[in-house]
């Protein structure tokens, strides 16, 4: 997330000393430089603020000052596309169609019907977003996150429950992987280690696993700047 903030996704970037943010209406995500010491967190704290939540993912384990309160550690798994892209998909029913501000509202409840993880109002200015719609209703998506020099993250990766086992979030996914392969960037996810299913998914349309991650949202405490002083 750091270098992300740091480099393509600048413009959408809060940033103090060692520790940057999105913007709150885009993403809850957050990175701080490696190995962050007590003054990387309070620099997090000021961007953040009294009583909200960061959410930050690393390879290994982060320890916030003991004034934070963890609220949860997951455990997840960084995988990376196939660089020649995949397959052109060839049924109509399932390729996506571009998605963008006109259709937030239904984009946020289909979020809502399917809990793929964190999609705000503004989450969709993150770009590449396709949709799949059945009588006109929003029934999957995905789309865009992280953008690295090289590299983009396919995000909001989520199908309603009446169309699941048609094939529609494979497609899905390998026309966002499409887009980004031309671009001459490779595709990179990530998922839960417990969504067996969605990374079975993943492996037959040629990611493979890179890493280990955690995942964890910590609050930030009600005097942050007197609990981290160094």
């Amino acid at each position: 997330m750091w270098h992300a903030l740091q480099g393509p996704n600048q413009e959408f970037a809060r940033t103090k000393g060692r520790a940057a943010r999105y913007d709150p209406e885009v993403t809850p995500f957050a990175g701080l430089t490696d190995d962050p010491d007590d003054a990387a967190w309070a620099d997090l704290a000021t961007l953040y603020g009294s009583d909200e939540v960061a959410v930050l993912t690393a390879r290994r384990p982060l320890e916030p000052p003991d004034s934070w309160d963890t609220l949860g550690r997951i455990p997840g798994v960084q995988m990376v596309g196939p660089t020649d892209g995949i397959p052109a998909e060839r049924d109509q029913d399932r390729i996506g169609t571009p998605l963008g501000a006109d259709d937030v509202a239904d984009m946020l409840d289909l979020v809502r019907r399917t809990e793929p993880g964190p999609f705000l109002p503004r989450t969709v200015e993150l770009g590449g977003y396709l949709g799949v719609r059945r009588e006109g209703r929003l029934v999957a998506m995905a789309g865009h996150r992280m953008h690295l020099p090289g590299f983009t993250e396919i995000s909001a990766v989520c199908t309603d429950v009446e169309v699941r086992g048609q094939g529609i979030a494979g497609s899905l996914v390998g026309q966002v992987v499409a887009g980004i392969v031309a671009r001459g960037e490779q595709a990179f996810l990530h998922a839960t280690v417990s969504n067996v299913n969605a990374i079975r998914l993943y492996e037959a349309l040629g990611f493979r696993a890179r890493t280990r991650l955690e995942f964890l949202a910590a609050r930030i405490p009600a005097d942050p700047h007197g609990s981290t002083e160094l």
